[in-house]
This record gives structure tokens, sequence and C-alpha cells, in this order.
């Protein structure tokens, strides 16, 4: 594990993998950035959380398979004791059961291993300002996969998690459910584009959810939308 002191006004990145080569090229990548510092980096989920909370970086690159502590059990932890540390996961296969773990732990969204450098850039600078990664339909098809994992919750529980909403929150809500975009948002529901990203940022704080991506298997888990629909 190492870690180390970046400037302030660039995006601090942690990349935790069990090869070393792998950290060494996702390394290279990422310093070729000026935007992009690596703050440090981790062979496994315990020293991932270990340099997490001596650098708090912006966003830490997780794989989701390794040794002791998984990348999963690690992005819980850090969900919970850095709640603003956005965590991209990264695995081999795509719509892999471990990416939804890591999805449902608290992630922000997930990239196959073979992702191109200007794309896995592009994904960094997105989570960093906030944003999912993963498009909405990829994580709905995500959650199709993983909809036996799932626990339905029962009419009291969906009502009360709705109760919260307003009227257009629970319009947009939906919107997000069922995979579109917040321009296909914006559009269906005769809004801006600012107007629907000011609701769905109200939406995550009300319901206490991190991201996009745990909005959509809420919604699922309250039988809102099924697979398919």
């Amino acid at each position: 594990m190492t870690v180390q002191d970046p400037p302030a006004s660039r995006i601090r990145v942690l990349i935790a993998d069990d090869q070393e080569l792998v950290r060494y090229g996702l390394r290279l990548v990422l310093e070729a950035e000026d935007d992009i510092v690596v703050v440090g980096d981790a062979h496994d989920g315990a020293s991932a959380i270990e340099a997490a909370l001596a650098s708090t970086p912006d966003v830490v690159l997780m794989d989701v398979r390794m040794p002791g502590t998984d990348g999963i059990s690690a992005t819980r932890e850090l969900g919970a004791r850095l709640p603003r540390t956005r965590v991209l996961v990264l695995t081999t296969y795509d719509l892999d059961e471990s990416a939804f773990g890591a999805l449902r732990a608290g992630a922000a969204g997930f990239l196959l291993k073979n992702t191109r450098p200007a794309e896995l850039v592009a994904a960094i600078r997105t989570v960093a300002t906030g944003e999912a990664v993963v498009a909405p339909r990829i994580t709905a098809k995500l959650i199709e996969v993983a909809l036996p994992h799932l626990v339905p919750a029962d009419q009291r529980a969906r009502r009360s998690a709705l109760s919260v909403l307003t009227a257009r929150e629970r319009d947009v809500f939906l919107q997000v459910a069922r995979g579109l975009t917040n321009a296909e948002i914006a559009k269906a529901l005769h809004l801006s584009e600012s107007t629907v990203k000011a609701h769905f940022g109200r939406i995550l704080v009300k319901l206490d959810l991190p991201s996009r991506v745990q909005a959509v298997i809420l919604a699922y888990e309250l039988g809102i939308v099924s697979a398919g629909g």
C-alpha cells in the first residue's frame, strides 16, 4: 500500500487491485492526465480501506475479486466511513453478479477491465462530479440478471418510501427507474435538464441513497418497475 499527498485541485484517485501489473498500468494511464493524481494503491480490500482513510480520495478504482477482504466488502465499508469518496468497480466480465453486488454495496458504477484508457479517464471525471458512470439501461440489465437476489418490499414499505417525495419528484424517480437519462427525462416531463438534476438530487437525499444506481435498485425492490417493464 502506498499513499501520497496530491495538489488539492486535482481528482484524487486510489487504485485497488491484487495484480501489481494492473495497478502499474492504471497508474501510468491516470498520471498522464493533468487533472488526475494517483494518491495511492492497494493490493486487497483491507489495505484499500486503510489507504482511503489515510488519503481521502475522490475516487477509488476497486477490483471486485481480491484475496481477503474483497472489493464488495471494501466498497460497503468505504460507503459507511467515507461517504464522499466514490467507488468505481472494475470487473473482468460484463453483467457479472459480483459487479451487481458492488453496486448494491454502494459503488457509483462499474467498468470492464478492458475499457479503453480514454473511457476510463472519462468515467473517473464523471464519478468525481457525483454522477454514475453506468448507463441507466446497463444498470437495468444488471438488475434483471440479479432479480432473484432482490428482496421485494411490502406495500407498506413502498408507500412509506415514496411518501417523502413530492409529486414531481415521484415522476422523476419513475423515469430514472425506467432507465431514462436526465436529457430524456427532461424531454418527457417538459423540464430543463438542470431542473431534473435538481429534483433527482433531492430524491437521493430524501431516500438516503448514494447514487442513481441505488435509486434504480430501490425501484425494483419496491416493485415500481419490473424486468422488461
